[in-house]
């Protein structure tokens, strides 16, 4: 990377990567006021409505990851970067100011349909923006502010919260600070970041393959120049109108090309691998913390600790994934996280069968979600923002993102009934079964990007 202009492509890859900052903490930050907020609203013994309310800003995930390829596609990456951060900014002032469960979700599904947006939009613009060499570890950018967002959700919420002693009751906490103002605050902390996002998100560049495309030749050439001198200007550009001439010369992009016989195995991986990264079973230890060490024998001040320490885990070891990810490749990466899931699983599983509780139980959980952070949780984006030609990128990107938050959907709506109905043990076992078969697919069916270019894998993956 001497030769390029580091100091802009790190500015622009991290304004892009705030929305997955604010997709982070938004996802998160339900999870340390789900005690609180549910004794206020009176779902505390309804599994029905406590999947309602975690399920709520998921559904606008998937109406944002919908839209956001068509609409970026016609309208461009940077526009739809500047909605989610207006969308992120009202949800969370709009969330922790109601006082009613019908508007507390429909804030939340606001805030869904940004973090729909976000996560199509930040890892497939930093893939458009960056050179062929370092993509994996700047798209893999995005993943980090991921997990830095979920940490200070986390943090956040750890330090709002009031201690909680083992000694008080329902009827305690509803009526303490935390019951009745603290859960709000952990919400609103969410507006400093998103104004940021939104302000600097005014100061980047549009995505040169992008301009590129729409016939903004001078504006592309600007922008590569500017981040690899004119040289890498004019051969990514050179690339950029020979892969566009030979797709061009087949289809136009569009929901039925997407689906057609053509780019159908192409389509049905990015698919896998988006659906997987959910259904792998890690993100409900964030989603529901509080039931996953309840279970292991912790009252709820300690859930609150040990929440970060996994989110601390999460950040070190998706630094492992920035390092390794254009090293040892995007498909040993893949392998790893299926199979290490998957034996971890089954040992966490078999504790909880008999009844194993205490810190032993917070290293499975913390070795689950190590695994997960340098393996599936970046590797997923970086693959999905790779396989796809420039001409449906972003369709296809929206498409994958929509399987993916529909998998997160349906994972984080049926946590509660099949931990009801199953219990803690026959829960994880389930989601050994799914790493397992997981790994199966990877091994027949996941390709090596890294290096090469994104027309240059366009030609190898689409026949």
């Amino acid at each position: 990377m001497d030769t390029y202009n580091k100091q802009f492509i790190y500015f622009i890859c991290l304004v892009s990567a705030m929305g997955g900052l604010l997709f982070g903490y938004d996802w998160v930050v339900i999870g340390g006021a789900k005690p609180f907020y549910e004794l206020y609203f009176d779902i505390s013994h309804s599994p029905v409505m406590q999947g309602v309310a975690m399920s709520t800003a998921l559904v606008g995930c998937l109406i944002g990851a919908m839209v956001a390829g068509a609409l970026s596609d016609k309208y461009g990456r940077k526009p739809l970067l500047i909605v989610s951060a207006v969308l992120f900014t009202v949800s969370a002032i709009a969330t922790g100011l109601f006082n009613d469960f019908t508007l507390f979700n429909i804030a939340r599904f606001v805030g869904g349909i940004g973090i729909g947006v976000a996560s199509a939009l930040s890892p497939m613009y930093i893939a458009e923006v960056s050179p062929s060499r370092v993509r994996g570890r700047l798209v893999s950018l995005n993943q980090m502010t991921i997990v830095l967002g979920i940490l200070g959700a986390q943090i956040v919420n750890w330090q709002l919260a009031d201690p909680v002693p083992s000694s008080f009751s329902e009827a305690d906490i509803l009526s303490s600070w935390n019951g009745q103002m603290g859960w709000r605050w952990m919400f609103w902390a969410e507006t400093i970041p998103a104004a940021l996002f939104l302000l600097l998100s005014l100061l980047i560049p549009e995505s040169p393959r992008w301009q590129a495309l729409h016939g903004m030749t001078p504006r592309a050439v600007h922008t590569l120049t500017r981040i690899g001198g004119p040289a890498y200007a004019q051969s990514e550009l050179s690339s950029i109108s020979e892969s566009a001439a030979i797709e061009s010369r087949e289809e136009q992009a569009g929901l039925s090309v997407l689906f057609s016989k053509r780019y159908a195995t192409v389509l049905i991986l990015g698919i896998v691998i988006a659906v997987f990264q959910q259904w792998c079973g890690t993100n409900v230890i964030f989603n529901y913390a509080q039931e996953i060490f309840s279970a292991a024998g912790y009252q709820v001040g300690d859930v609150l600790f040990n929440i970060v320490i996994t989110g601390i885990a999460n950040v070190v070891f998706t630094f492992v994934a920035l390092y390794t990810v254009d090293r040892w490749g995007r498909r040993s990466l893949m392998l790893f996280g299926a199979g290490g899931l998957c034996l971890i699983y089954l040992i966490l599983g078999t504790c909880y069968y008999l009844h194993i509780t205490g810190f032993f139980m917070v290293i499975l959980v913390v070795a689950a979600i190590a695994c997960y952070a340098m393996s599936l949780g970046p590797v997923t984006w970086v693959l999905l923002s790779e396989i796809f030609p420039n001409r449906i990128r972003g369709v296809a990107m929206a498409t994958c993102t929509f399987a993916l938050w529909m998998g997160c959907c349906t994972l984080t709506f049926t946590f509660p009934t099949l931990n009801s109905t199953l219990g803690s043990s026959g829960t994880f076992w389930i989601y050994s079964l799914i790493c397992f078969c997981g790994l199966v697919f990877f091994i027949r069916r996941c390709p090596e990007t890294k290096g090469k270019s994104l027309e240059e894998l366009s030609k190898e993956l689409i026949h």
